[in-house]
């Protein structure tokens, strides 16, 4: 039962085409249960890792003990480091709307332009790509989208607006957790040693910031088509090119954890900083000065206005410093609580949101926020300055901790230990021990330890008491029970498929495409985000396929590994997931089909991109930009 097992790559006739039959199985099921039948994720990832133990032993002749130890060892990896990470991410989060310094933080967003499309561009996409660092797992997408509505956004249109941001930034979310999982189950199928997380980190950081630079400008298009490029170009321009260029700079030579957080801030600085000296021609349908206002909560569909293809028509009353109940129940009441004592604006108006061509009023269950007693909130720089504060300290944290002597220090015992998983005795083809089987458990310098000790900080100084922020702590773990099982479910299907020998196969199949692959290669990282919902479980799944297909296929490992995630954020718009976290957000339950059809378009032409960008770098007109 616990007998040592040695991988085969073709144990069905001695033919590798005949095994792959076999060995896709696992992924076909997760596949079609996900994307088809729509079952839950966590219970199609379950499912799926049922039928990948079976054909390990059934079809690859793994004992089932090594099978079953196999999945234990997937499984606590994708609870440590990966959920640790994410948990904790969310809790600070959390921490900040219980404290109510994240609606300070949005309004401060609000009063840097009164303009719509400058509004996407900062929310959507700098705001929505911090979130993306911290937290991921769609979280920008729904925190974005409540406050886009807020802002005057019609629903479908700040679905899509933050479907399309939320794409450059995914690669490095959740603290690099994509790369660290990449990192794990490429490494472990092989030798290379240019793949771990500072390499496959810079690697995706000389591609994801290429397409950085596109992004905004199709936010604005998205926006108010070829007008809003033609009059917010230079805002667009400025934020894709900050962000690509601290992008590429914080992979490469600061900390890969930190490159979204650190991309994310210097965008939004410098879009705020040119707002300071240039304005854009605002259209009357696109600028209005705040008031008060409702935003529905999330309840039945509201219809979206559009005032010709592709550009959204603002409200035609005044729109507001708000927000809505209605935003994600990640901890924390969603609601305006203004902290400290704010000054109040007593000269804001009151009215009502009403869209152009609807003279009613909304209904009853939508909320007034932001306001107090239709007097328009006006934060003290205190409590603005505490806002950022969460972010401030996560960079100093993380910064410290990636310090040469620091790093190097926390790699060691006692605050880092490696050890064989118990009972685990495998051997590759080549007859030596699988490196996968050595598990390390960072338990001081991994990143959740450090965003708890960001948390407790961030509690400290956003005034949060000890009791409210350890419920909140509680509420999250709750909150993401369902998302636990599923990662902990992928990343045990991903290591059964990886040391059974079934990913082998595939990538000796795969390898017959020869040097089109790395045309290909991005492509399966797209479809596996898509399937999926979350580029950390497409590279678990196809982490280890790329570099074992780069091997076979006379093509470089370190290009395909960072192909499958850098391809992998561009299906983050079209997942069903995400379509359901946006399409709940803003009350169109029920109709992410409309939603899907106004983001599918965009995801192809990037995807394309990216496909084209990979392929040069796999030849010799790009070969230098590979590490």
């Amino acid at each position: 039962m616990f007998d040592q097992f040695k991988v085969v790559t073709d144990p069905v006739g001695d033919s590798v085409a005949l095994s792959a039959i076999f060995a896709v199985l696992p992924l076909l099921t997760l596949f079609v249960l996900l994307g088809v039948m729509k079952v839950k994720a966590w219970l199609a990832g379950v499912i799926s890792l049922v039928v990948a133990l079976i054909v390990a032993v059934a079809v690859y002749a793994m004992p089932v003990g090594q099978a079953v130890l196999s999945a234990t060892e997937g499984a606590a990896f994708g609870f440590f480091p990966i959920l640790w990470i994410v948990i904790n991410a969310i809790w600070v989060y959390n921490l900040t709307v219980e404290s109510g310094h994240f609606d300070v933080l949005r309004r401060s967003f609000e009063r840097v332009s009164p303009d719509m499309r400058v509004q996407a561009i900062i929310i959507a996409f700098c705001f929505g790509a911090l979130l993306e660092a911290l937290a991921g797992f769609g979280t920008p997408v729904a925190i974005t989208v409540v406050m886009l509505m807020a802002l005057g956004f019609r629903p479908i249109h700040a679905a899509s607006v933050s479907l399309l941001a939320n794409t450059a930034p995914v690669a490095f979310g959740a603290l690099a957790t994509p790369i660290v999982t990449l990192a794990s189950v490429s490494s472990g199928a092989n030798p290379d040693p240019r793949l771990t997380v500072d390499t496959l980190g810079a690697m995706v950081g000389r591609q994801t910031p290429i397409l950085a630079v596109v992004v905004p400008l199709m936010l604005v298009a998205l926006v108010d088509g070829r007008r809003g490029i033609r009059q917010t170009w230079p805002a667009a321009l400025v934020a894709g090119v900050s962000f690509g260029l601290a992008q590429f700079v914080a992979a490469n030579y600061i900390s890969v954890p930190l490159t979204d957080i650190v991309a994310a801030l210097v965008s939004a600085a410098a879009v705020v900083l040119l707002v300071r000296v240039w304005r854009p021609v605002t259209p009357a349908d696109l600028g209005r000065e705040p008031a008060a206002a409702t935003v529905p909560a999330a309840r039945g569909a509201a219809d979206a206005e559009v005032a010709g293809p592709g550009t959204v028509r603002a409200a035609a009353g005044s729109r507001a410093d708000t927000t809505s109940t209605a935003a994600p129940g990640l901890g924390g009441s969603g609601g305006e609580t203004a902290p400290g004592d704010p000054r109040v604006d007593e000269t804001a108006s009151t009215g009502r949101h009403r869209g152009d061509d609807d003279l009613e009023p909304r209904p009853t269950d939508q909320v007034r926020a932001g306001t107090a007693g239709g007097r328009r909130v006006a934060d003290t720089p205190a409590e603005v300055a505490r806002a950022y504060a969460p972010y401030l300290i996560i960079i100093v944290i993380f910064s410290i901790a990636n310090l040469g002597a620091v790093k190097t220090a926390l790699a060691k015992e006692p605050w880092t230990v490696k050890f064989p998983w118990p009972g685990l005795d495998i051997l590759g083809g080549d007859g030596k021990p699988l490196s996968s089987m050595t598990f390390t458990l960072n338990w001081l310098p991994a990143a959740g330890t450090l965003m708890i000790l960001a948390g407790i900080l961030t509690a400290l100084v956003l005034r949060v008491p000890v009791g409210r922020a350890l419920r909140a702590y509680g509420r999250t773990y709750v909150e993401l029970r369902y998302a636990i099982l599923t990662v902990m479910a992928v990343l045990a299907l991903a290591y059964v498929m990886n040391q059974s020998g079934q990913t082998n196969t595939l990538g000796a199949f795969l390898a017959a495409a020869g040097g089109a692959f790395v045309f290909l290669s991005a492509i399966l990282g797209w479809i596996g985000v898509a399937v999926t919902g979350s580029d950390t479980s497409a590279n678990a799944l196809f982490g280890a396929l790329q570099v074992q297909t780069a091997a076979r296929a006379g093509l470089d490992p370190l290009l395909l590994a960072a192909a499958n995630s850098s391809g992998g954020v561009l299906g983050k718009m079209i997942s069903p997931q995400n379509l359901a976290i946006a399409a709940a957000a803003v009350g169109m339950a029920g109709r992410e089909g409309e939603i899907f059809r106004k983001v599918f378009g965009w995801s192809l032409v990037l995807l394309l991109f990216m496909c084209v960008l990979v392929a040069l770098q796999g030849s010799p007109v790009l070969s230098w930009m590979v590490p």
